[in-house]
């Protein structure tokens, strides 16, 4: 069977399935319309249909995670960026937020790009390794590495001493 037919048969479960999943029927339409354009584009798909099922499934709902994801992070910025923005305060927090936040910036653009990926965002290291293009092994050492250099900044280690690994 097509994998349009697989679709077209499995639409009112992929459906059913999405609306549970998520908090909006729209979101839930999202996630199908995303997942159904992922099959269409894939290269191998499963092509059996008691194997392209979970599949579907499974994709509805790492897309749904991914989404959640992303809602949560932009939160988190939001608030942060707006507490960070306002007047100038005595609280010890908002100090040390702006120091973190200076030293992160003398940092190579590779260590904050994983320390961002990784720390900021929430991702796993395989996730990491899959976005940047390099084994997991080296996500592990970069971030060592990037978190070692952003706490010596922090606490005043050789700020003069830059990395570039």
């Amino acid at each position: 069977m097509s994998r349009r037919r697989h679709i077209e048969r499995l639409l009112p479960e992929l459906k059913a399935y999405a609306y549970a999943i998520s908090d909006r029927r729209e979101d839930g339409d999202d996630l199908v319309q995303d997942a159904v354009a992922r099959a269409l584009r894939a290269e191998a798909p499963p092509r059996r249909l008691g194997e392209f099922k979970p599949w579907m499934f499974r994709t509805i709902r790492n897309l749904n995670t991914d989404e959640l994801r992303k809602r949560r992070v932009r939160r988190e910025y939001l608030a942060r960026e707006t507490r960070l923005s306002g007047e100038t305060s005595d609280d010890p927090k908002h100090e040390r937020d702006m120091h973190v936040r200076a030293a992160f910036a003398t940092l190579s653009s590779e260590m904050q790009e994983i320390l961002t990926l990784i720390d900021i965002l929430g991702l796993k290291y395989d996730e990491a390794a899959c976005v940047i293009d390099v084994p997991r092994g080296t996500v592990m050492s970069r971030i060592s590495r990037a978190r070692r250099a952003l706490r010596d900044r922090i606490i005043g280690g050789d700020s003069d001493k830059r990395s570039t690994s």
